[in-house]
């Protein structure tokens, strides 16, 4: 997965954090699920900015997140203030790649990618807009990314337990929570992880009776023998 660097003169949006009492382990460091929450409550911010909503009803619902913990820098902790750096760093046809630093004492700390994709009010994907351009710039165009997401193979020795959904999970439009499945990623994974990626392959919704599988340095939430969600993380 590639982080592709901020191209100067386009678009960047600036958005803030405090590490709360509910978004931390015991330890007192930042959970991921917690992270994930930040980085979709950024990209809101930065689209409602943008003034683009009045004009389309576009619901944009992501489909990877990885992260990656830059070398050396310090896990975000209870009550620290975060800088979250966001900006649109790549598109498809009918998709784009949004980029966020997480910036701490003015370092960043932590690195993220996202792919999203627009879809009309009832979910139907949609192409992007002129006026996406017009306002994240002509570099979100120049550079080209690919939407392909891959299933990890389940690994012999997998173990598989009950994963239930709760209504507390739901979104918008009545799917699992992007930072609900993280949560996945917080309960298999080390506190802190190096690096970590959630690839959403179809939608989780009330009712379905989920399992999680988990292998080593891998899990995927499963309906059936169907994968919805595959997640791979490293120290």
């Amino acid at each position: 997965m590639e982080f592709a660097a901020w191209v100067d003169g386009s678009r960047r949006y600036l958005g803030a954090a405090t590490v709360r009492l509910g978004d931390v382990d015991p330890s007192g460091r930042l959970r991921v699920d917690a992270l994930a929450r930040y980085l979709q409550d950024v990209a809101t911010d930065d689209w409602n900015d943008t003034g683009l909503v009045p004009e389309s009803d576009d619901v944009w619902l992501v489909r990877r997140t990885g992260l990656r913990r830059v070398a050396g820098a310090r896990w975000p902790g209870y009550l620290e203030g975060l800088e979250l750096a966001t900006w649109c760093s790549g598109t498809g046809p009918a998709w784009a790649e949004r980029r966020t630093d997480v910036i701490l004492d003015g370092v960043v700390v932590i690195e993220t990618v996202a792919l999203w994709v627009p879809t009309d009010p009832e979910g139907r994907p949609v192409r992007m807009r002129e006026s996406f351009f017009a306002v994240y710039g002509e570099a979100a165009r120049a550079r080209r990314v690919s939407s392909r997401v891959g299933v990890p193979p389940m690994s012999e020795g997998a173990t598989r337990r009950p994963w239930p959904t709760r209504r507390s999970d739901l979104d918008l439009v009545g799917h699992v929570n992007n930072a609900a499945v993280w949560e996945v990623v917080t309960e298999v994974a080390p506190v802190a992880p190096g690096a970590a990626t959630v690839v959403h392959h179809g939608s989780l919704e009330l009712g379905d009776e989920v399992a999680l599988v988990e292998g080593e340095g891998v899990a995927w939430l499963v309906v059936g023998e169907a994968v919805r969600v595959s997640a791979t993380y490293a120290t």
